[in-house]
């Protein structure tokens, strides 16, 4: 991850991608105002109406570069990660026994989501259960909550945070697509009742025009598509992950509350703050004190309280006790419960 501000931007690793995606959006409206709307200035009886043109153009694509930059910069909703595996789900041979130690760990829940059964699976890397789905995503290396893809035109992966603004985006950005086409298209027709009667005299004084007419027609397609595909997924209540792996599992979706509901979950509903404070200063873990030569703690730290050790059992000193009987009996087999991570 990228951040910028101290922290108050979070990016994704090829947020340089994202330069690509404003000169897609910049220059073909810097075309428009320049080649085409400025010709239009004058050319409606209310005097103001020209002008307007021009000024929705800009205002407009301003306002289509906020959503990018809110939806790539936004944390998706990543998940914290663990230090250590969950202490309550790992399970252990007597050490005592000179047979191999066996870890024992499931990669597989179940959770009730909306009454039903629902698989969680285990993250190896963030060493955590995800949430209902979550999916870890291989470009970022997060985990992420209500992972619906990772976008290279944004730089950032689509999750619970930034979908909504996502959306909002892609569905504002065909919006301004049809604008741009609309606009070049007026300006010919304007130049076929003046002095270039046919379109092709038109087209060829206004070259411009017919480029961008091209561009948005072609951009239509894809940020058209994609508009209808995500009001598709909200009414149904799937992301893309799901829509495109468990289509054909025939499984119930869990999640579906009817249209109206989904829509309200989705686009209406209060974001959820991040789960990390990236604007926080990083706290060292404290080291524990070095033995002295009787083998035993030091009772007072530099500068600080008595230390005191404890001997409860926890999931490091479990660690530590299987790295002696390595040691001194040979190998262990690690195993993890049924299923792939992925």
């Amino acid at each position: 991850m990228r951040f910028f501000f101290g922290g108050r931007l979070i990016f994704g690793p090829d947020v340089k991608s994202l330069g690509v995606s404003v000169i897609l959006i910049v220059v073909p409206v810097a075309f428009l105002c320049v080649f085409v709307a400025r010709h239009l200035r004058h050319r409606f009886r209310a005097y103001d109406a020209g002008y307007a043109i021009l000024i929705m153009a800009v205002v407009y694509t301003i306002y289509v570069l906020l959503l990018l930059f809110v939806t790539a910069g936004r944390d998706p909703g990543i998940v914290p990660r663990a230090s250590h595996p969950p202490e309550e789900d790992i399970h252990y041979d007597d050490l005592s026994h000179d047979t191999p130690i066996r870890l024992q760990f499931p990669r597989v829940k179940e959770v009730i989501v909306n009454g039903m059964p629902v698989k969680v699976k285990y993250c190896e890397t963030c060493m955590v259960y995800r949430p209902p789905r979550c999916s870890h995503c291989s470009i970022c290396n997060n985990c992420v909550e209500r992972f619906d893809h990772h976008c290279p035109w944004v730089g950032q992966c689509i999750g619970k945070r930034n979908y909504r603004y996502f959306f909002l985006f892609v569905s504002s950005s065909t919006v301004l697509c049809i604008y741009v086409f609309a606009i070049s298209a007026l300006y010919i027709k304007f130049l076929m009742d003046g002095d270039y009667p046919t379109v092709w005299k038109a087209l060829k004084h206004s070259p411009a025009s017919l480029a961008l007419m091209i561009y948005c027609f072609i951009c239509i397609w894809f940020v058209g598509g994609l508009t209808g595909f995500h009001t598709y997924l909200i009414s149904t209540n799937q992301t893309t992950y799901e829509n495109f792996r468990y289509r054909s599992d025939g499984r119930p979706n869990v999640y579906d509350q009817g249209c109206l509901s989904n829509f309200q979950e989705v686009v209406f509903a209060k974001i959820q703050p991040s789960k990390h404070k990236f604007r926080a200063h990083i706290q060292e873990e404290v080291q524990a004190p070095p033995a002295n030569d009787a083998g035993e703690v030091e009772d007072e730290l530099v500068g600080g309280p008595r230390a005191k050790v404890g001997d409860d059992l926890d999931i490091d000193g479990d660690l530590l006790k299987i790295s002696q009987w390595q040691h001194n009996h040979g190998d262990i087999d690690i195993e993890m419960g049924g299923g792939n991570a992925n």
